[in-house]
């Protein structure tokens, strides 16, 4: 499991750019039959990437549980999130299985013990993206397809810009104790997500982007609004954003997102937002 730990504001405008990817961005998330972690010391937020090929692969497979997280199982004082973004699998949660095609989403709740993955067809695996932060209470575990999602349009063509953020793991959705999750989708045409950009001094935030064409990439954009640094990101590749950091991206083509945040609250319009003509 890959440790990151926090990073100053002041220390990181001085950063070069192979310094700033080796702190914030995540990449190799998916090998065949393996668990890959990064564990972020910014409001504790797990990250995990699951892609079972020829056999069924637990979420702790690899993982020193009680040595990195102090429990006797992963779950017992977490919450966690999973999104599949590969062909058809499923996740079995304490003896239940759940189907999960493209773009599903799984909530779990705290208190979980056992919670394995697997691909309904090798020749096209699963891929399951997954969060998971510190949890107080236990709720329900539950599957949400993109039908189930709250859909909230922003945007507009003649800024690049038109999109639809699909809430799954949200207040107006279901109940957790600090994870949200959700899935923005870009137009075609459209490249500029999160514009205006913003903060969120109470939460920190991760970005995996997905769905990007082949041979292109997304210049995530993060620092303080006048500090401001990017990160070239491919296809299932992902940052970590601070609570201090701006967040938002431009691609070469249209592209997908699915975005995890935690920390002091679940507001999702919690938010300090910035001028784009005062950004530097």
């Amino acid at each position: 499991m890959d440790i990151r730990y926090s990073a100053s504001p002041s220390d990181v405008k001085r950063y070069t750019t192979e310094e700033l990817r080796a702190e914030f961005l995540i990449q190799g998330l998916y090998a065949a039959d393996q668990v890959n972690a990064v564990y972020s010391h910014v409001d504790r937020m797990l990250v995990l990437g699951i892609m079972p090929v020829n056999e069924e692969v637990a979420i702790d497979k690899g993982i020193d549980v009680w040595k990195n997280f102090g429990t006797d199982f992963l779950l017992q004082r977490r919450e966690a999130g999973f999104f599949n973004i590969g062909g058809p699998g499923f996740c079995n949660v304490d003896g239940v299985e759940y189907a999960m095609g493209n773009k599903d989403c799984l909530y779990i709740t705290q208190c979980t013990r056992n919670v394995s993955f697997i691909s309904a067809d090798k020749s096209r695996p699963a891929k399951f993206y997954g969060a998971s932060l510190p949890a107080h209470t236990a709720y329900e575990t539950r599957l949400l397809t993109l039908q189930d999602a709250a859909k909230k349009p922003l945007g507009a063509v003649e800024t690049s810009n038109k999109r639809v953020i699909n809430q799954f793991i949200h207040p107006d959705v279901l109940k957790t104790c600090q994870l949200s999750m959700g899935l923005t989708i870009l137009d075609a045409g459209s490249v500029w997500n999160t514009m205006p950009a913003h903060t969120h001094e109470r939460r920190m935030e991760v970005y995996t982007y997905i769905d990007i064409p082949e041979g292109n990439v997304v210049f995530h954009m993060m620092g303080q609004s006048d500090q401001t640094r990017h990160i070239v990101t491919h296809n299932e590749e992902a940052v970590i954003s601070p609570s201090w950091s701006i967040h938002a991206g431009c691609g070469t083509a249209n592209y997908a997102f699915i975005w995890a945040m935690g920390g002091e609250n679940l507001a999702f319009d919690d938010m300090d937002t910035i001028n784009t003509a005062d950004l530097r």
